[in-house]
């Protein structure tokens, strides 16, 4: 065992404090990385928060791990000493499952090991990202191409997987109609990923206060959902809504945007129930459906298709004495667009 700086809640709701846990030695396949970014994820807020209940405390979150390998595993044969890697939302699983064999471990019939806020499968709570390092299984880590600065590209090992897995799972490219519900931590990535697939790509947002920025990062159409003619002038429009937000929408109203065999998908989770009609799926053969991140392999597929593309979060990168602040500001929106925390500060 080793004992690590970490910055943990004791409780919900409770302040940040800078304690100490142990990691686990280095077993045979494992990696010791030093995390030098680790973003701010909104599920992370609400685990800290017990929103979504079943909160494990003291909780260290954080599951968008940028760093460095500075030991390997007498096993290990993928990682050296140096690479540049990173760590996202899950650090373990069975393996052995129809849905692990397929590399969507993240659906794991064991249970996935989640990196923070879960037991391991030796009964151990883990503890995620807000902390000088971590020990993961060979696996579960996957390679930061060169292009990508490690405080960029931490958003995107749970970010940019949550938008580009669902994109790429419903065929958004050319000539699809894509619209993104959302201009924020999620949605400024999705705009990126669904312009560099070839999808025609508008962006639903409350006000009209993000146009530029998303015209900017590849929109082609952007519109306010405050103003009722949004709905009727794209009514029957779309091929795929991806719907990033954490509140609970009109779904009706959002359905009828959608073309036949349309489907709305969320990858935001409102602490809420959605409410709709049924007719509003019947009278147009569309579909609601969720998606949670992607597996391992399509988490590095992504990196290299952003590294490929150009495709980047916009950051604001804060110390670890800020992490309280940068809660409050993410619960109001009042961030462009993902806090990373520059984990050298701890």
């Amino acid at each position: 065992m080793c004992r690590i700086h970490v910055l943990s809640v004791a409780s919900a709701k409770a302040p940040f404090e800078k304690t100490t846990i142990e990691r686990r030695e280095l077993r045979p396949n494992d990696i010791l990385i030093d995390i030098q970014f680790c973003g701010i994820c909104h599920s992370d807020i609400h685990n800290a928060f017990d929103e979504w209940g079943g909160g494990i405390f003291p909780m260290v979150p954080g599951h968008e791990m940028a760093g460095v390998v500075t030991a390997v595993g007498t096993e290990v044969t993928t990682f050296a000493i140096g690479d540049r890697v990173g760590v996202g939302c899950f650090v373990d699983s069975c393996g052995e499952c129809e849905y692990c064999l397929r590399g969507e471990e993240q659906f794991c019939t064991k249970g996935v090991v989640n990196s923070y806020n879960s037991y391991d499968y030796d009964g151990n709570v883990t503890y995620g990202g807000y902390s000088q390092k971590i020990v993961v299984k060979e696996a579960f880590v996957v390679r930061i191409p060169d292009s990508l600065a490690l405080d960029v590209a931490s958003p995107l090992l749970c970010a940019g997987i949550t938008t580009y897995s669902p994109l790429k799972k419903w065929n958004a490219g050319p000539g699809k109609r894509v619209a993104i519900v959302g201009m924020g931590g999620l949605g400024h990535l999705a705009v990126q990923y669904a312009h560099a697939m070839g999808a025609e790509v508008t962006v639903l947002s409350q006000s009209m206060n993000k146009k530029s920025e998303s015209l900017e990062l590849g929109a082609d159409q952007y519109y306010a959902t405050s103003d009722p003619a949004t709905f009727t002038e794209l009514a029957n429009h779309f091929d795929l809504i991806l719907n990033t937000v954490s509140s609970n929408l009109n779904v009706d109203a959002y359905l009828s945007m959608l073309r036949i065999d349309g489907t709305l998908v969320n990858v935001g989770a409102p602490t809420e129930p959605d409410k709709y009609q049924v007719f509003s799926l019947i009278m147009g053969r569309r579909s609601i459906a969720g998606s949670l991140v992607g597996g391992i392999q399509e988490t590095q597929e992504m990196l290299d298709f952003s590294a490929e593309h150009g495709i980047a979060p916009k950051i604001e990168v804060i110390s670890a004495n800020q992490v309280d602040e940068a809660f409050e500001r993410v619960v109001r929106s009042d961030v462009r667009y993902r806090f990373v925390i520059d984990m050298s500060t701890l």
